[in-house]
């Protein structure tokens, strides 16, 4: 039996509140759908005046949105919720039997090493990385009150070391507790933990005990740093091997999990740098369009309008994303506030990408002056998404991190994937008629610009699915997250990816003395 395999996933605290939300969500979109007068409207607008009424009612709809989203993160404050990030906080978790053992996971996260260091207290000066408990408690009922109990205790083990947790009298099974035929054999002693030194790793697994005294219902571990010297993905579990505890609960305290340049789990922390130049290539990427705009801001027609907003939204994602984990970093623990915003500004923009991409492959003002019956289709296609990949990226972003996530996404994974694969498909669909109506017109210079278009969203749909089968590759191989310090690539590629289609989108639609023709 491997230790690893006895975790328990992780859960996110606010997790039920956010889902319980959800019924919420999904009226306020759909009470914002457009009324029949409104449609009768849309059908009387000229050519010219559709698409701002299209983005206007689809931007009122998202800023709505975010107010609702700004109160509902002025509700976590409120509530008092705490957001755990490298700063791990126990508040009554109960310990689970795994094998002969009771468990309770204290923390999984990567952590890059430190140069050796004689004075433990000056390891957060000096930029060390280490793990440090602080008052860590346990509490047993009170009818358990007049015995000495066997240990409550607490092991730290990087995730190559796992085999060494555990072992067997004779071939038989594994066992996580010493039992009486091991303890025969003085390989362990009865009633511990069993583990063996790491070779690679010296003073690793890390054992800290306590237990409770008679009369006594708290037992509390000692508060103590642990310096990490080397890089690897560290476990921390609280384990106790007498069966008369198995009441017992992790009452409070907490663990500070830190690497050398801050608090940031190891996986996570290349991603502020990422951010950092994202949010360069968006300035540069604006400095260009905006360029463009104010010398030929005459000759500007909606859709490069819509380009603008997705560009200022870009701009104001990426330097969230970037303070939030620059904060993140210097504290231990997620901003919350900042954090609602980088995701929901995220949110907004991917939404607005994919209805603009949808109605321009539609052909709107080259070869059809309205949408006619479709918009409404368009606008509620567009909620609907908003509302999935917002409610996925605040259970993701906003509460426990841990360099292990747990397979529960996957539920709120589905919708945004059907979501996605029909904009696809609704895409592809529209640019085929387009391009035939265009052919058919003989329409030479918009028919090349389509076909740029088209072949540039083909080339972005083939790597996506690449990438797909890589990640499905990647994760299939790393069972146990030893690969951990390249896991930042794949969140990372799909920014890069989209940024990248937005570059040839402004490229090809960029203002110009002819943008009107």
């Amino acid at each position: 039996m491997n230790l690893i395999s006895l975790k328990s996933e992780p859960v996110v605290n606010y997790c039920p509140s956010l889902l319980k939300s959800t019924p919420f969500f999904f009226f306020f979109f759909f009470s914002l759908g457009i009324s029949n007068k409104a449609r009768s409207k849309l059908g009387r607008v000229r050519s010219r005046n559709l698409l701002p009424f299209f983005v206007s009612r689809m931007f009122r709809l998202l800023l709505r949105s975010m107010s609702s989203l700004f109160l509902f993160s002025a509700l976590f404050s409120i509530a008092g919720l705490l957001v755990e990030g490298s700063v791990h906080e126990y508040k009554g978790e109960k310990f689970v039997g795994r094998g002969n053992a009771l468990v309770v996971h204290g923390g999984s996260e990567g952590i890059y090493f430190s140069r050796p260091s004689s004075n433990l207290t000056d390891m957060a000066a000096n930029g060390d990385a280490f793990i440090r408990f602080e008052k860590v408690t346990f509490r047993r009922p009170e009818d358990l009150h007049n015995f000495t109990s066997g240990l409550v205790q607490a092991i730290i083990f990087e995730v190559e070391d796992r085999e060494l947790i555990g072992g067997s009298a004779y071939g038989g099974q594994r066992a996580i507790c010493c039992t009486p035929d091991l303890a025969k054999l003085d390989a362990c002693t009865q009633g511990e933990i069993i583990h063996r030194p790491s070779t690679t790793n010296p003073g690793f697994p890390y054992v800290l005990t306590t237990s409770f005294s008679l009369d006594k219902d708290m037992a509390i571990l000692p508060s103590r740093s642990i310096e990490i010297t080397k890089t690897g993905m560290y476990n921390l579990y609280f384990m106790i091997c007498d069966p008369n505890l198995k009441d017992v609960v992790v009452e409070e305290g907490k663990t500070i999990w830190k690497n050398p340049t801050g608090y940031l789990p190891g996986r996570m922390a290349p991603l502020m740098n990422f951010y950092a130049f994202m949010s360069i290539a968006f300035v540069i990427l604006g400095i260009f369009w905006f360029s463009q705009y104010a010398r030929f801001w005459k000759e500007v027609f909606p859709l490069q309008n819509c380009i603008t907003l997705v560009i200022t939204l870009g701009m104001f994602e990426m330097a969230l994303w970037y303070f939030d984990y620059a904060e993140f970093n210097e504290t231990g623990v997620r901003p919350t506030g900042t954090t609602v915003w980088a995701v929901t500004f995220g949110t907004v923009k991917r939404t607005v990408a994919r209805l603009v991409i949808l109605i321009v492959s539609m052909g709107y003002g080259v070869v059809r002056p309205t949408l006619g019956g479709l918009t409404s289709k368009v606008l509620m296609l567009g909620g609907t998404f908003f509302l999935t990949s917002e409610v996925l990226e605040l259970v993701e972003n906003v509460g426990a991190v841990s360099d292990i996530s747990g397979k529960a996404i996957l539920f709120l994974v589905l919708p945004v994937a059907l979501l996605d694969a029909f904009f696809i498909l609704w895409v592809f669909k529209s640019l085929s008629a387009t391009l035939n109506k265009l052919q058919a017109r003989r329409m030479m210079v918009k028919l090349d610009i389509y076909r740029k278009f088209t072949n540039a969203l083909a080339v972005a749909v083939v790597v996506s699915v690449g990438w797909i089968c890589y990640e499905l590759y990647f994760k299939s191989r790393d069972v146990y997250n030893e690969h951990w310090q390249n896991a930042w690539v794949i969140p990372a590629f799909w920014q890069f990816l989209s940024f990248s289609l937005l570059c040839v989108i402004c490229a090809l639609w960029a203002p110009s003395q002819n943008s009107m023709r």
